[in-house]
């Protein structure tokens, strides 16, 4: 299976923020066209958030520079970037660095502030986007949710988690060396999202208590009533009337502009969104500080050594298991041919027992229990050979010896079982339960 999954990444790590910025607008409406619009692409997940943007590709054969190509011209265009420009921003990974990478972005091993917490539910809701367009194939499904049960088990059995913090709360520390006290602070809050609700429990962890909001798209009285605000109406004067401006709205324009700072006023921004809700040149109003993510996350606090080191290697450990469950998972279509193969003889025998029992039916019956006995005991062990040949990465040469002695050949449009259980079925860990919700609530984008 992992020969056929490859993956386009471009992170923090090798792409700048203004070329994430662009594909976190442009890769999700090209990710439906992916399959549809290409005769070289089965399946595809596209993940794209504020600090990496992920396509996983399910590829229809084994061409796949062609299957690259197709990917970066279609999201190229839907971001208003050239082909090459992406190319060269992103990597691209096959066979088996495609599981670890997951695994490892899925548990917040790859984010800007290691152990973050929000990555997991960005990761499972781009398979269910996937899903709603139609271009998962079971191979990505299971791919995609045995990392979901990696990061949950990362979280749980680990400190990764408290040892790094969300992209809110660093913005908020890197913010406090200018505060004197949060509770004599004006904050103004320009947008009403899953992350302002986040953004709102940091501030408060802290003592702010002043605290306004504004929207945009016209929510801030239904906000501000439901979680205890004022109500801000005109952003301008909203803006002079605080010391500190969070913006993180899902607007794909700035919506706080120069003109609308006063100079000379001393006054922190902390600009949370992508694409931008803070035009960079406000930077250079005199007074203004403006901590953007590109910022925040140069200030990303080095991790606890340990936690890490646990979490990776918990990681390594789940990569391990899931390769060894697709290797020993190559051997099934061959070893379905070669039991259809025995058990048409078997009923062959068994018709030819009936025929010659002289209408007696217990001995009819007898000579089958024996002969479903027998043929049991004799498929046992080359089904358990099949799978320790599979899991030593020795498959073909099981396949190849169904072929040499009984001319058996895997049917390739055999349906394989995953080998994994659907985390829906998992007592305690499911896809989409309250815990994986929580996780969810300081999604960025």
């Amino acid at each position: 299976m992992e020969d056929v999954l490859i993956c386009l990444t471009a992170s923090h790590r090798n792409a700048s923020f203004d070329l994430l910025e662009r594909l976190s607008i442009g890769a999700p409406t090209a990710a439906s066209r992916l399959v549809t619009d290409s005769d070289v692409l089965d399946g595809a997940v596209v993940l794209a958030t504020c600090n990496r943007f992920e396509a996983y590709l399910d590829i229809a054969g084994d061409d796949r520079d062609s299957a690259v190509s197709a990917t970066v011209d279609a999201v190229a265009a839907a971001s208003d970037l050239s082909p090459t420009e992406l190319r060269d921003s992103v990597r691209v990974l096959g066979g088996g660095d495609v599981v670890q990478h997951l695994f490892a972005v899925s548990s917040g091993l790859e984010s800007v502030v290691v152990g973050e917490t929000e990555i997991s539910g960005q990761v499972r809701r781009s398979l269910e986007d996937a899903r709603a367009n139609g271009t998962t194939t079971s191979d990505l499904e299971r791919l995609f949710q045995e990392a979901a049960h990696t990061s949950r088990g990362v979280k749980t059995r680990t400190r990764i988690g408290a040892a790094g913090r969300s992209l809110v709360r660093l913005g908020l520390e890197l913010a406090s060396s200018r505060i004197t006290e949060w509770s004599r602070t004006r904050v103004l809050l320009v947008g009403t999202g899953s992350y302002a609700a986040t953004t709102i429990a940091a501030l408060r962890d802290r003592g702010a208590a002043d605290i306004q909001v504004f929207s945009p798209s016209g929510r801030a009285a239904w906000f501000a009533a439901k979680h205890d605000l004022v109500a801000a109406h005109d952003l301008r004067t909203a803006i002079g009337r605080s010391d500190v401006v969070i913006t993180c709205t899902s607007s794909e324009t700035p919506v706080v502009a120069p003109a609308d700072l006063d100079d000379g006023v001393r006054r922190i921004v902390i600009d949370l969104g992508l694409p931008r809700n803070v035009d960079p040149a406000a930077a250079g109003v005199d007074g203004v500080e403006l901590l953007d993510l590109e910022t925040i996350s140069i200030h990303a606090p080095i991790n606890e050594l340990n936690a890490e080191s646990e979490a990776r290697a918990m990681v390594d450990d789940a990569v391990s298991r899931f390769r060894e469950q697709a290797r020993e998972q190559s051997t099934t279509p061959a070893l379905v041919a070669f039991r259809k193969h025995v058990f048409d003889i078997l009923d062959d025998e068994i018709d030819r027992a009936k025929r010659r029992s002289d209408g007696d039916p217990a001995a009819a019956e007898q000579t089958e229990r024996a002969l479903r006995h027998l043929v049991g005991v004799l498929l046992h062990r080359p089904s358990v050979r099949a799978r320790e040949l599979g899991r030593a990465g020795r498959g073909d040469e099981f396949v190849g010896a169904l072929d040499a002695l009984f001319g058996v050949r895997p049917d390739e449009a055999a349906q394989v079982p995953s080998p994994i259980v659907p985390l829906a079925e998992r007592a305690g860990t499911p896809l989409t339960g309250t815990d994986a919700d929580r996780t969810d609530a300081a999604d960025a984008s």
